[in-house]
């Protein structure tokens, strides 16, 4: 029996002999060992087998993503400062109704305008670092590519994890002059003095008539306001692999402003970013134009149609590893008439993608797709964007492979499970009862947005003037656990402020890092006692991850 048999077996409470479970990590280091006989789980507490159910297939799920492998109209005024001009053509089947990001500040281009000893002495540093959004109405995380040759460059910069504000702004306040990496967006911001910067990612579709032939997108599209004369430099990421091709390749910075747009020169670019020079500030996005063929490193996203049909519907979309591109796809989704939620599955290509290239989906076992095949190209510009229906009468576990029609080469795999929609179906029901009784009073709009946010927080936790007391699940701890990560011991200490007796007890296990993760919440759990609220645990975790902020916002709307 295969290690997830195993697991499986001991989670349903059929197994009659000994049974070993041992749960492998990435590259095959292991990671836990659970032993036990039959008579040891059936004397087990209820609680302790009903979170070996569950963590069964959560981990099943966390080891396949930890096992991602290495990716093989009319155009308006233009100014260039110097120029030049294979623009892709497009496929299409499905439409954006409205544009719902923050509309841009107009400028007239000038300044002004728009282990545990260690964990203590790090406490401080927990604001400003690290980690990242994964749901339906925003897609704000970077997804980080694996290339050979794009991961070779490591500036090592200081990376800051921004505050994240309404309508899906970032704001990061930065205290003194440097180089700082966004880990939301990737942006590099060079500051020579302290600065509040506000940003967002947009849309390049309502700007695609700027965008013309020779030159096509190389990379999101950020709006960035704060006063220009304390950016140096902005480093812009991109969705190319430049490998060893890039001498034919040319980048510049398409520059939107109020009175039309500019082509402006880049200072440098690397296998990850192309630098630009602050001139003043309103949107701006990488273009570039190549003589050779444009490799890009890509996504494949997963949706779920939600209803009450036993049946699977899924939409698979193939895009470029465009943070802009995949905002674009989730707003698509958001705007459908169905409802979805986003299947969270690794997304990264393990080969390269190409314009003009075809794919084909396939599904073991077989089920409906349409197409089944694929011409990909670069749909940044379009508000119609491309996807794949797959479609299986029954509800079974199944696997999706994309390949490349001419080399059969497989670009992106992944196995499908009834964990991976069900609790998530459960939650979108609980959630729908919870906010349609719920209606609160929209927020003056004279109130900056992160006090917005504050207050709209405390609202949540409030009814009829006395402060709701529902308690967290072990379901709700068990899905938080798989966001945490592995430096679970600086979190018990500068976050949930647990004894170390606490964690040492939970070290001496040996256990994987998200049971580790899920018995430090335990041991915060009983130590709050009738204080151990979603509410009490957003404001001790808010400065770990916007991940985790919004699964901790989740459990919020769920009441």
């Amino acid at each position: 029996m295969s290690t997830r048999g195993q697991i499986g077996e001991m989670s349903r409470g059929r197994l009659r002999t000994t049974w070993t479970g041992c749960l492998m990590g990435k590259r095959g280091q292991e990671l836990v060992m659970v032993e036990g006989s039959s008579d040891d789980h059936h004397n087990a507490p209820s609680e302790e087998k009903g979170i070996y159910r569950l963590l069964a297939c959560k981990l099943a799920t966390l080891q396949e993503q930890q096992g991602e492998t290495e990716e093989g109209g009319k155009p308006l005024q233009i100014g260039e400062d110097s120029s030049s001009e294979d623009s892709s053509s497009e496929n299409s089947s499905q439409s954006e109704s409205d544009n719902e990001e923050p509309e841009p500040e107009k400028t007239n281009g000038e300044p002004g305008e728009s282990s545990i000893e260690e964990a203590s002495a790090q406490k401080e540093e927990w604001e400003d670092k690290e980690s990242p959004k994964d749901h339906l109405h925003s897609e704000l995380h970077k997804i980080q590519p694996y290339c050979e040759h794009c991961n070779t460059e490591n500036k090592h910069n200081e990376q800051v994890t921004p505050r994240l504000l309404s309508r899906e702004q970032f704001l990061l306040k930065l205290d003194t002059e440097g180089i700082y990496q966004c880990t939301e967006t990737g942006l590099i911001f060079e500051v020579n003095r302290k600065v509040d910067i506000k940003y967002c990612v947009l849309s390049w579709s309502k700007y695609a008539d700027l965008v013309v032939k020779p030159w096509v997108v190389g990379g999101p599209l950020f709006d960035v306001k704060c006063d220009p004369t304390c950016l140096t430099s902005i480093q812009f990421p991109h969705s190319l692999c430049l490998g060893h091709h890039d001498a034919n390749m040319t980048f510049k910075v398409l520059h939107v402003k109020s009175s039309g747009a500019l082509l402006e020169s880049t200072v440098d670019h690397s296998t990850t970013h192309v630098k630009w020079h602050v001139s003043s500030l309103s949107p701006v996005g990488p273009v570039i134009q190549s003589e050779e063929t444009v490799y890009h490193h890509g996504a494949v996203i997963l949706y779920k149609a939600i209803d009450h049909n036993p049946s699977l519907s899924f939409r698979v979309y193939i895009a470029t590893n465009n943070e802009s591109f995949i905002k674009d796809i989730s707003k698509s989704v958001k705007h459908s008439s169905k409802k979805f939620m986003k299947i969270d599955k690794p997304p990264v290509c393990q080969k390269l993608l190409q314009n003009g290239k075809k794919y084909r989906l396939i599904s073991e076992p077989e089920a409906e797709i349409t197409p089944e095949e694929i011409e990909f190209v670069d749909g940044s510009l379009l508000k119609l964007k491309s996807y794949i229906e797959v479609y299986l009468e029954q509800p079974v576990e199944f696997k999706l492979l994309l390949v490349e029609t001419d080399s059969e080469e497989i670009v992106w795999n992944a196995k499908l499970r009834e964990c991976d929609w069900v609790q998530h179906d459960q939650n979108q029901n609980i959630s729908k009862s919870s906010t349609s009784g719920n209606r609160r009073r929209k927020m003056t709009s004279s109130l900056p947005d992160e006090d917005v946010y504050d207050k709209r927080m405390k609202q949540v936790d409030t009814s009829d003037g006395a402060k709701t007391r529902t308690l967290l699940t072990d379901t709700q701890l068990i899905t938080l656990a798989a966001k945490l990560g592995k430096e679970w011991i600086k979190i018990a200490i500068a976050n949930l402020e647990l004894e170390i007796s606490d964690i040492d007890a939970i070290r001496e296990k040996k256990e994987d890092v998200t049971i580790c993760n899920f018995r430090m919440l335990k041991k915060w759990q009983e130590k709050e006692q009738s204080n151990a609220t979603a509410e009490n645990l957003y404001n001790c975790l808010k400065n770990i991850s916007v991940e985790v902020q919004d699964v901790l916002k989740g459990f919020l709307q769920e009441r």
